[in-house]
């Protein structure tokens, strides 16, 4: 069995190599369906224009070999990378913050140190890459700068384009428009979404809302890292990809509908905590196993499982959450 997979992760020493196998040999069949439909959308072409097909097509997951291409398309990286030439690297040579370099070196070595590509050892190591990449941002963005959970995302983004431009440009379009205020030194939007959830798990998971709140259970304590790494470490790499899909076409609320379905999907497991640990340890768990090992089946929940999310009801209540939080200091 291979112990490190395509991405470069090394598989934990409990890692179920029978049910990912099982899993695996399905998923290929599916995944060399969608790569040759993809081929015939693309067809050589570098645009795309968003329809429906397109989204369903995107819910359906990107193949690999496309990825990168079409985050950039469908996000508008691409759009703005076209028309800044050359601001990224004019970025790396310009004059640089120290403090803000110091702070992204401190957290290099702690930047996935279970993939073998952002080892030391490894040629090339990717680290040089992430260092650019979160370097440039925090030059260009800075009233961000650099937070940590950035280098999570921007190491994933350098895995899958395989170039610094391209994860750049990404990283500014979530940053700095798929994902209201994450990042600011307050973190007010992140701290915002939490709440929302919270609301969100109110309307349509009543029991695990009760059982939250009688037992004081905030839901920054069970789901921050969730929204900070957009479930990078949360949940296995492809499943991660496939949310990412969705999160670069549809926008913040892949978010909530992730969280919703975990919570709703196992709602009886989580009911059956009595305490406060307990309520942690069981939001630990849900994360785990085959529910969410198998992408496919998984995002087909995603869209089900919740009912109908508009984008008005999550800014409605981003407003009301917002205000809430404004006040309280």
């Amino acid at each position: 069995f291979c112990r490190v997979d395509p991405y470069g992760f090394e598989r934990p020493e409990d890692f179920d190599y029978a049910s990912y196998e099982a899993f695996f040999s399905r998923y290929l069949v599916v995944l060399t369906r969608r790569a040759i439909k993809w081929s015939k959308l693309l067809k050589g072409n570098n645009s795309i224009q968003k329809s429906l097909k397109v989204k369903r097509y995107i819910r359906k997951g990107i193949p690999n070999e496309h990825r990168a291409l079409v985050w950039m398309i469908v996000s508008g990286a691409q759009t703005n990378m076209e028309q800044n030439p050359g601001y990224y690297h004019r970025l790396l040579e310009g004059e640089k913050n120290d403090k803000l370099l110091e702070a992204i070196k401190t957290d290099m070595n702690r930047t996935f140190p279970d993939n073998v590509k952002f080892r030391k050892t490894a040629d090339p190591c990717l680290q040089h890459a992430l260092y650019n990449v979160l370097v440039a941002y925090g030059h260009h963005n800075k009233a961000v700068g650099y937070c940590q959970g950035m280098n999570f995302i921007a190491g994933y983004l350098i895995l899958i384009t395989k170039n610094e431009e391209e994860s750049f440009w990404l990283l500014d379009a979530l940053i700095g428009r798929i994902l209201p205020d994450y990042y600011s030194p307050a973190m007010l939007g992140l701290k915002t979404d939490q709440e929302v959830l919270g609301e969100l798990v109110k309307m349509k998971v009543p029991a695990v809302a009760e059982l939250m709140e009688r037992h004081g259970v905030m839901w920054t304590l069970v789901v921050s890292r969730w929204f900070i790494c957009l479930f990078i470490d949360i949940l296995p790499v492809e499943t991660v990809l496939r949310i990412w899909d969705c999160l670069f076409y549809e926008g913040s609320k892949i978010i909530f509908r992730v969280a919703l379905t975990l919570i709703k999907q196992h709602q009886a497991f989580i009911l059956e905590a009595t305490n406060f640990p307990d309520i942690c340890e069981k939001f630990k768990q849900i994360t785990k196993g085959t529910f969410v090992t198998e992408c496919h089946s998984f995002m087909q929940k995603i869209f089900t499982d919740p009912g109908s999310l508009s984008m008005a009801t999550i800014n409605k209540l981003r407003e009301t959450c917002r205000e809430k939080l404004l006040s309280q200091g």
